[in-house]
């Protein structure tokens, strides 16, 4: 298993419960320090390389490189993203999540996707979220961005089930999770546990779920959500 943005929150916990199961983890992230750190914890288990997904040739290189020193890869987690950035602008701003949570998301997925055609076997995992679900002005692109990667990660499906690949494309919509993404923030509710939210994700591409809420009652949410007409919805977010 390779997880693209396993050094905080869902990903740094997932490669510690895949272990924990008996899995061989590869985990990228922008900061060494604690993939370094998650090595010295988890042991040779775990393989880790830098990597920031808006740089994509090398970002595509890297992943490439570390499938070779894991010698294969059979589960693709692209759990790498971010809801705001630091920048001169409302625009660049926006303009950095689409780069790191779309465009990011695509030149991984593309890869995994080739390399599991190939293969001829393989699972891809997205963390979209329950934003994805409406619009949201106070986080436009985030909300977008998760959209888009159901979105397209259904597009796929379809497609695989059409040229007969067997490939298994995961959607993991991710309600409010203890992370550095929600910490702070005003508002939550259900909020989950990480190593609860975690271990039901683990569960979830185990089963090779095509689509699982985590944590299980969000699906209530999003059945809510799609009955209540726009014009409601506009008035909310």
């Amino acid at each position: 298993m390779i997880i693209i943005g396993a050094t905080s929150g869902i990903g740094e916990e997932l490669a510690r419960q895949a272990i924990h199961n008996g899995y061989m983890v590869g985990g990228t992230g922008r900061r060494t320090n604690r993939l370094q750190d998650l090595q010295e914890e988890l042991g040779d288990s775990f393989f880790y390389a830098k990597m920031d997904v808006s740089l994509f040739d090398e970002a595509k290189s890297i992943l490439q490189s570390l499938i070779d020193e894991m010698g294969g890869m059979d589960i693709i987690v692209l759990n790498a993203g971010i809801s705001n950035h630091p920048a001169a602008s409302i625009t660049a701003m926006e303009q950095k999540v689409i780069d790191v949570n779309v465009s990011g998301f695509v030149q991984l997925f593309g890869e995994a996707f080739q390399y599991f055609r190939k293969q001829g076997h393989g699972q891809i995992v997205g963390i979209s979220s329950i934003a994805g679900l409406f619009g949201s002005s106070r986080a436009a692109p985030y909300s977008a961005s998760k959209a888009f990667i159901s979105t397209y990660m259904q597009a796929y499906r379809q497609r695989c089930n059409r040229i007969k690949e067997d490939i298994t494309v995961t959607d993991i919509v991710a309600g409010f999770i203890k992370s550095e993404m929600t910490e702070g923030k005003k508002g939550l509710f259900w909020v989950a546990e990480t190593e609860k939210a975690v271990n039901q994700i683990l569960t979830s591409i185990e089963k090779k779920k095509t689509v699982a809420y985590i944590t299980r009652r969000w699906r209530l949410i999003a059945w809510l959500i799609h009955l209540i007409p726009d014009r409601v919805i506009d008035r909310l977010w």
